[in-house]
Formats: C-alpha cells, structure tokens, sequence
C-alpha cells in the first residue's frame, strides 16, 4: 500500500487508534475530535433514527450526542467497555430524555442500515431472511427495551458486557430481556406462518 492510499475504514476504528484519537481530543487536538466524530457519526446517527423514528430528531439528538462528547471527553476514561459504547451511553440517555419529554414514539420511515458494520452474524442473516421491512415491524410489537437491546446487539454488534453498560442493565438483565424479544418474535413468525 502507497503512503498515499487511504486508511482502510477498519483500520480508522481500530481500538489502538481509536485510544490515540481519544488521547489526543482530551489534549484538545481539533482534527482528533472530528477524527472520532466521523469515524462514529453513522453508527449513532442510525441508532437515534432507530430509536426515535424520525430523521429531524435523529439529527438533533446526534448532535446533542457529539456536544456532550465534546464537553465530557476530559472526564472519559478507560474502563472495560470501548469508547463507542460510550458515545452510544451518551445517545441513549439523550433518546430516553426525548422520549420523557414527547411521550409517544411513531416512526416515520425505514431506518437505514449503518454504514461500516463489520460482517453479518448468522443472527442477522436470520433477521434478512424474514424481510427487512417485516422484522421491523415485528419489532415494533416489542417493549421498548427489549427494542434497544437487539438494536444494539444485532445492528451495532455490541457484546452484552457493552449493552449493559449502555443501558445502565446489568448483563442478566440484558440476556433476559434478549432471550424474552427473540422468543416473542420466533412466536410471532411461527403464527404468521
């Protein structure tokens, strides 16, 4: 590879990187926090539109997100979870917050895909199988957190260590609430079969 080429997306989010990146935003470095800012704009974005249902709130609560980072990246440190998870923390606390102040939820159209997401599971190549369209509105049959823990599993790939986190769960808790959701959906595609 020239020293000309373009760093490869994988390499740009890679967990050593991402630590110099966060070393070096907590220094005050510009270009590292809109280095950080572009590598994880896509994955929160999708995971606000995800949460929210709409386009307007998701923009808002993504840059509410990326604030927050900006006003706190001093105080962050290394704990057992990755730096996405707590950007995502950041985002799902702020989405609680929206959903407190609206008291309601109505999606507004198809959430897209997140850009850069790492090689599908087997999970995920089920939920393909069943149709786009169709789990997500089977989804939408679920509790709230029961939505935000396979969103946050199954789309975003986060370990169950990470989603408790995020959460604020502890990871049986996390577990329950996944094995409940994906029960309930095996039901419901059972019954529409």
């Amino acid at each position: 590879m020239s020293p000309d080429a373009p760093e490869k997306p994988a390499a740009r989010e890679s967990t050593d990187h991402v630590r110099k990146l966060v070393g070096r935003a907590q220094q005050g470095e510009r270009a590292a926090l809109e280095e950080l800012y572009l590598i994880h704009f896509d994955r929160i974005y999708s995971y606000l539109h995800m949460s929210v249902g709409n386009r307007h709130d998701a923009e808002d609560l993504t840059t509410q997100t990326f604030l927050k980072m900006l006003e706190s990246i001093g105080r962050f440190r290394w704990q057992a979870a990755p730096f996405s998870a707590w950007l995502f923390r950041i985002a799902h606390n702020l989405a609680m917050d929206h959903f407190r102040a609206r008291r309601r939820w109505q999606p507004e159209e198809e959430v897209p895909a997140p850009h850069g997401s790492e090689e599908p599971s087997a999970e995920i190549e089920a939920l393909k199988s069943i149709g786009r369209q169709s789990m997500l509105e089977l989804i939408e049959t679920l509790s709230p957190e029961q939505q935000q823990v396979l969103t946050l599993k199954f789309v975003f790939n986060f370990a169950n260590a990470d989603v408790a986190k995020i959460l604020d769960k502890t990871e049986g808790a996390i577990k329950s609430l996944q094995h409940r959701a994906l029960a309930s959906l095996q039901k419901q595609i059972t019954q529409e079969s």
